[in-house]
């Protein structure tokens, strides 16, 4: 079976659940750097890979396909190796969820109206923070009640040794880009939810912060690492920064 080809920077945090789970699943691949920030901007042939000149972008075996959630779906269907998505339909519909959650509502909130806006802009809007804030408190309250009802995203044994799952590694992405740059959301009981959730995934499984270190490399400024729209960072990237990937 022919190795799989993922396109994308890897500051992004779209590509690179792509590539924790292309690790879990144990598979070989090879990354081609796509710098969406570039000076001469997008490249035309990459555009033949994914039309809206996002990232990433994923081909194997002549088989092309763009929007992580798609990616990591067929990482997990397409080869051997421990299962990614719960065997159970309630439990694949909540795995659902709550990537469609995180990507929808969480990851413009949190990165790009609080995170970016606070610690980049000069001076910063309050307004956008305060509804960054607002939302992001309803966000992280839903995780906290979804946490209560048990092992809603992963499905794993007690003992942490079963593999994590899209759910998982959508989280975990998000959460350590939130949790590093985020300071104004340290007062929020659900973040204490999120890093909790993040931590039980590292416990006892060390593979994971083996996993981390390699995929994440050096880490270019936060306005780089939080995917802006297409033709780079500009005054309104927020409003399409939560567009699906």
């Amino acid at each position: 079976m022919a190795k799989p080809t993922l396109y994308g920077a890897d500051y992004s945090v779209y590509v690179r659940i792509a590539r924790m789970a292309l690790r879990e699943k144990g598979v070989d691949y090879e990354l081609v750097p796509l710098d969406i920030f570039a000076a001469d901007g997008i490249p035309a042939w990459y555009l033949e890979h994914h039309p809206f000149g996002r990232i990433p972008a994923f081909e194997h075996d002549g088989f092309r396909l763009f929007e992580t959630g798609a990616i990591t779906r067929y990482v997990d269907e397409a080869f051997d190796g421990p299962a990614l998505q719960p065997a159970d339909a309630r439990g694949r519909a909540r795995m659902i969820q709550i990537t469609g959650m995180l990507d929808a509502y969480g990851y413009r909130a949190m990165v790009w109206d609080v995170a970016v806006e606070r610690l980049e802009k000069v001076p910063p809007d309050e307004a956008l923070i305060a509804g960054g804030l607002s939302q992001a408190e309803t966000v992280l309250k839903v995780l906290t009640s979804l946490k209560a009802q048990g092992p809603v995203a992963a499905r794993r044994p007690v003992d942490v040794g079963g593999p994590a799952c899209g759910a998982d590694h959508c989280l975990f992405r998000q959460s350590r880009g939130r949790t590093r740059s985020a300071g104004a959301l340290c007062g929020y009981p659900g973040l204490v939810c999120a890093n909790s959730w993040t931590a039980e995934l590292c416990a006892d499984r060390k593979a994971w912060l083996i996993r981390i270190r390699t995929v994440e490399g050096q880490r270019p400024p936060l306005s780089c690492r939080t995917s802006p729209p297409l033709g780079g960072r500009s005054d309104g990237a927020s409003a399409f920064a939560n567009l699906p990937r």
